[in-house]
């Protein structure tokens, strides 16, 4: 592969006193796919902005095919051929795909007139390059996740990418499009084009990594090919413990009447004839392909997008549910997938954040806001949850991508849930927060809430759910009970191969 196209050497970075990165060193190769894990909060997203100098180290250097820096521009990173592909991929979904991927492209060489046809030829060839080919007319917020991620790299190739940073590429991909995926990524590699490729989930780390790279509190505990290592390796690395893959203790009790009940419950365009129970102390998994419907179930027990027909009840209750106030008095609370923009108030407190959901809780007899009362449920759920943070007012953006999920579990646990829908929990989320945020779960369990989780995470559903509900366009198609269907079966029935 030749000398090194990228070399960080010595790098040092602190923010208000707390130190992110510490003496941090790393190499990349030409055509090399490196992926770099650790926690969150480890120092790695840090480390990807130094590198394409949204951030100026404190101390250290960065070498760019032999050119040292001592500080950066980002301008000069694109210059070098570095590109971040963010997990927003910013892009601006208003615009095709051939406006998205050759805009920046004319922009560059600074052409007063737009020439269209050039815009489609440049935009077709540069997907091309990666064997792919889309709709150059479509405008990108109608495509997939999968789609979207293609248009952002065929962009970067543009750009003269030499290389490309993903950051969580695969978050929000199903199995056959993270294998699609995965081909261009290795085609790019053939061409020369480096890839560092960050990700929580380690099977995928080890199905495409050459080299991984192990970060844990701002400083490298481990660089090696990736043939040294096992997901359990890594773990010890990240976490510094070793965290073994827990199967729930069951906790449903269907000796006792059912908790909530759906019935033929149909949204039109979403999905159709639902029937399902949820048991005291159950936790029940939903999966399904992404356009299976299972999201669109989730928002409409959540009056996000109410049904259309058919009945719930609730304790033996029938109850209506046509708007997020309905669901809420009704006990029923939902974390989203999206907990950057669906989830949180990022700008505002950790405390706001909690007690957002329940204000009613933490009126005076005057009806206006107690701050003692206040502190005292932020206080409760920052020790329940464990969450770790600088303190109660700092913004909720400062935190972890595990924290925060946690934040949004407070937020609902302040409700009183008797029943809590989770979409995708720990998407995003490093492994030893995952596994804590699962223990959470179960002891919600315990204690008699009914926890739905959304998920295609196979081992997540088949250690830590009681069933498991496979959809497929829009209808309930088969039930598991756990232990009775192994990963590679429902790995199979998910993706219908």
């Amino acid at each position: 592969m030749g000398a090194e196209f990228l070399v960080a050497e010595g790098i040092y970075k602190s923010f208000a006193g707390v130190t992110a990165l510490r003496g941090v060193d790393l190499r990349i190769r030409p055509g090399e796919i490196r992926c770099l894990v650790g926690e969150n909060g480890c120092g790695k997203s840090t480390l990807i902005k130094v590198i394409s100098g949204v951030y100026q180290q404190d101390q250290g250097l960065v070498i760019i095919n032999g050119k040292p820096y001592q500080r950066i521009q980002p301008i000069e990173a694109i210059r070098e051929g570095i590109q971040v592909i963010y997990q927003d991929f910013s892009l601006f979904p208003n615009l095709t795909v051939a406006e998205n991927v050759a805009l920046n492209y004319q922009l560059e060489r600074r052409y007063r007139l737009i020439r269209w046809q050039e815009v489609k030829r440049i935009a077709k060839g540069a997907l091309e390059q990666i064997n792919v080919q889309l709709d150059l007319d479509a405008y990108v917020e109608d495509l997939t996740i999968a789609d979207k991620q293609l248009i952002a790299i065929s962009r970067a190739l543009l750009q003269n990418a030499k290389l490309i940073i993903m950051d969580e590429p695969t978050t929000a991909l199903t199995r056959r499009e993270v294998d699609s995926l995965f081909r261009v990524v290795k085609g790019l590699s053939r061409q020369g084009i480096s890839i560092l490729f960050v990700s929580h989930k380690l099977n995928e780390v080890l199905e495409i990594a050459d080299q991984v790279t192990v970060m844990r509190n701002g400083c490298i505990v481990a660089d090696a090919p990736a043939s040294e290592f096992d997901q359990a390796k890594i773990t010890y690395l990240m976490t510094g413990r070793r965290i073994a893959e827990q199967t729930a203790a069951k906790t449903a009790r269907p000796e006792e009447a059912p908790l909530l009940e759906v019935k033929d419950l149909t949204r039109r365009g979403g999905f159709a004839g639902i029937t399902f129970t949820l048991y005291p102390g159950e936790v029940l998994g939903i999966t399904g392909l992404l356009g299976s419907g299972r999201t669109e179930l989730a928002m409409a027990l959540f009056g996000l997008k109410p049904a259309d027909s058919g009945q719930i009840y609730l304790g033996g209750r029938p109850i209506k549910i046509k708007s997020v106030q309905d669901a809420i008095a009704n006990g029923i609370g939902y974390v989203p997938e999206d907990r950057l923009t669906q989830g949180l108030f990022l700008a505002r407190s950790i405390a706001r954040n909690i007690v957002a959901g329940s204000y009613r809780q933490v009126l005076d007899r005057f009806g206006l806001i107690s701050a003692e009362k206040v502190r005292a449920v932020v206080k409760r759920w920052l020790t329940n949850l464990s969450i770790a943070a600088p303190s109660p007012e700092a913004p909720v953006q400062s935190l972890s991508g595990g924290n925060q999920q946690r934040v949004v579990l407070a937020k609902w646990l302040a409700t009183a849930p008797r029943i809590l829908i989770l979409n995708g929990p720990t998407v995003g989320v490093d492994v030893g927060s995952k596994a804590e945020i699962h223990a959470i779960l179960r002891d919600l369990a315990r204690q008699g809430i009914g926890v739905i989780i959304i998920s295609d995470d196979i081992p997540e559903l088949l250690h830590h759910c009681d069933r498991i509900l496979l959809m497929q366009r829009g209808r309930i198609a088969q039930e598991f009970c756990a232990g009775e269907i192994s990963e590679n079966e429902l790995a199979g029935k998910l993706t219908g191969a």
